[in-house]
Parts: structure tokens; sequence; C-alpha cells
């Protein structure tokens, strides 16, 4: 181990003992490690004693030139400093999600008076609902794909008042339910956008239910047309509903985690559960796991997915 250098020694003998985040920065003043601390000093002068240490951080203290701390008030302020440190500099030895900052969502643009749904990147506090992350913009699309031919939304820019002459084509195709000519009012278009949404969290029997009632009623009101539109739809959904597995019973909600490694990499794979249905997985890929314990690399990945994640199951 080679010796402490006079400028680390003099910031670790004023370190606080308070709880925080450290930053360990190279001779170039690249940050290459965070890491968070219910007392600061204990934390950071540990790296910095005799005992055995691994490879990986054995050779971080080499490389250790300089160090910055953030006092925060509590250790759950901490682990969030933490997790934007890192995706902010996305340092050398620390475990971080691969590209976590490409990875798509859907959008469901609920406080629009007819919410579209697109496919974005970052999650903005605007009243929009999310879903995901998911790990390929492909998949995102061929879920949307299916979603609009079961829930036709709108995709079009035009300020809808209902009173418009005639549709556009996606209309005809039956990949809109066409708001703009007044086809569908207002409350029925929110309800059917409220079915997609529920319907991407897996809760699929309520929204069959209330769809049959409505074809009955519409069969009886002698509405055939509006009466097959509906089974079509009831037909759809419980076509891809048969593709879920059952894991419980129990109408529960949980995601399960299951984690490979190999060169110095690891691969987390994630099942999500809703009411009791596997509804769908996502797989994302962790650097920086080289030695790392599995127990380690999977509280990386919680910690760093859930930051971002759309939804919590309990």
């Amino acid at each position: 181990m080679k010796p402490i250098s006079e400028h680390l020694q003099q910031i670790l003998d004023n370190l606080p003992t308070r709880p925080g985040c450290y930053i360990y920065k190279n001779e170039a003043g690249e940050v290459i490690y965070v890491g968070k601390a219910v007392n600061l000093r204990n934390r950071v002068r540990s790296y910095f004693n005799e005992s055995p240490k691994d490879f990986k951080t054995r050779q971080l203290v080499r490389h250790i030139a300089h160090i910055d701390w953030i006092v925060v008030e509590s250790e759950l302020e901490a682990l969030i400093l933490e997790m934007n440190l890192i995706k902010k500099y996305r340092p050398r030895y620390n475990i971080r999600l691969k590209d976590d900052k490409r990875y798509p969502y859907i959008k469901v643009h609920w406080a629009a008076p007819f919410p579209k749904v697109t496919v974005t990147r970052q999650m903005v506090q605007d009243g929009s609902r999310y879903f995901g992350p998911y790990t390929s913009v492909w998949a995102v699309h061929q879920t949307l794909d299916v979603l609009r031919r079961i829930f036709p939304y709108l995709t079009c820019d035009r300020e809808i008042t209902g009173k418009d002459a005639r549709a556009c084509l996606y209309y005809d195709i039956k990949l809109c339910a066409a708001p703009c000519i007044g086809a569908i009012g207002q409350a029925e278009y929110r309800r059917m956008i409220e079915d997609l949404c529920d319907f991407l969290q897996g809760r699929t029997e309520p929204i069959v239910t209330r769809l049959q009632k409505e074809m009955e009623d519409a069969a009886e009101a002698l509405q055939f047309a509006r009466a097959a539109a509906i089974r079509d739809q009831i037909f759809a959904i419980e076509k891809i509903v048969e593709k879920q597995r059952v894991i419980s019973s129990k109408q529960m909600d949980s995601d399960v985690i299951a984690i490979a490694r190999a060169n110095g990499e690891a691969c987390v794979q994630i099942f999500f559960i809703r009411s009791g249905k596997l509804i769908g997985r996502e797989y994302f890929i962790l650097e920086g796991t080289h030695e790392e314990q599995e127990a380690e690399i999977v509280a990386q990945f919680i910690k760093q997915f859930y930051s971002e994640a759309a939804t919590l199951p309990d």
C-alpha cells in the first residue's frame, strides 16, 4: 500500500462524523468513485487502513488523489445523493447501470384533455403517467402497436373540438377513436386511456368485465356495429392475457430479480408480476461489477433502478 500523501492525510484528519457522500478523484480531477456513509470520518478512513482489501479496492485507493465530501441530514438523503452523483459522473469504480440515461418510457399525457401516448427518455413532473423503463425502443414501439389496436388513442396534433368535418385515415383503419369528429366524447376517451394504463399494469379483469357489460348493452340497443367493435376489443385483450403466466393465486404485485455474471459485467433480469400474473420482463447490464459480491450488485441495481422506475410494487 502506497504511503498516504500529506494532502490526503490532512483531508482524513478533518473529515466530519456526520452522514453524507464522499467523492474520490484521481490526479486528473476525474471522479473515480462515489460512496455514502452514516459517519463520513469512519467510512472514508477505513479505505486507508492496513486491513486486507480486494483487488478492485486496492486499485481504487492507489488512484485517489483528492477527496470531496457533502454533508447531509440523514442516511436516506445520503442514499439519494449517492445515486444522483453516480448517474452524473458514472465513476469507473462504481457499480452502475449501463447507459441508464437512455432507457425509454411510455408516457401517457394525462394532464391533456384528450391524452396522447408517446415514448420519452425522461420523466417530468407534469401530470403525466409513465411506464418503464424499458431496455429497447423497439420493444416499446411494439407494445404501443398492440395497445393502439386495442385502445385507439390519438397521435395527431389537431385541436380537438369534436366538430371537424371528417376524421383522418387512422379512424378508417380503426387506429384512432376520432374524438375530432365527436365519434367518442371526452369522458369516454379518457376512460379508454385509463383502461390502457390499467392494461399496462396488468389490471385486465375489471376492463374485460366492464366491456362485456357495454357489449351486451349495445346489442340490446340494436347497436350491432358498436357491439362488434367491443367484442373485437375483448378478444384482443384476452389473446394477450392468455400469454401472461399466472405466478400466484394471490392478487399480488411484485418484482422478481435474478442475476447472471460473466467477463466483469453482470446482467440483471427483472420480472414484473401484477395481480399475480407475469406481465413482462426486462434485462439490464451493470458495469464495474468485477470482484463484487452478488448481494452488493443486486443492492446497487435495486437502488439505481427504483430511483428511475415509474412504478414501485409493495
